[in-house]
């Protein structure tokens, strides 16, 4: 009788253990605010929530570049983008926002490292959680080869 019992939960563990957790992969290129918040803050915590109502969890990252850096620095008014009034007074809100992102809902966040130059960045400029990659078009390989689904988030 044991050894059936222990045969049946290796079966039944075998094919429990084989699903994978989703994985999504957001190619951020949006300047835009509000659709940044649509897709990304909003659509991220919409998503994971689904997800964890199924009992699995969404594994996520998101590849930033073209206009999106505005989002990741530490301190807007001393960047290009300090011009942008709408988000210079959200922003202290918004870098709350996405701090959570990365610390409640584990949120990888990959930055293109290849245009920080035309941006006027460096790594001391980025908040601490984003990791910064050669360009994005080797975190969306990477990304994807480890089997996340692509999603773009453009203007």
């Amino acid at each position: 009788m044991k050894k059936i019992l222990i045969f049946l939960v290796l079966i039944i563990g075998a094919a429990f253990g084989d699903e994978e957790n989703p994985k999504v992969v957001y190619d951020l290129t949006t300047s835009n605010m509000a659709k940044f918040e649509k897709n990304i803050l909003k659509g991220i915590t919409y998503n994971k929530s689904h997800y964890e109502s199924n009992l699995k969890e969404l594994e996520v990252a998101v590849v930033i570049h073209g206009g999106a850096y505005r989002f990741f620095v530490k301190d807007i008014k001393s960047t290009l983008f300090k011009d942008d009034k709408k988000l210079v007074q959200n922003y202290k809100e918004l870098k709350k926002r996405i701090a959570s992102m990365s610390d409640t809902y584990e949120v990888e966040f990959i930055m293109c490292g290849a245009a920080m130059k035309r941006n006027k960045l460096e790594k001391k400029d980025i908040v601490e959680f984003v990791k910064i990659v050669p360009n994005s078009t080797i975190g969306l390989i990477d990304k994807q080869n480890e089997g996340f689904a692509y999603i773009p988030v453009r203007d």
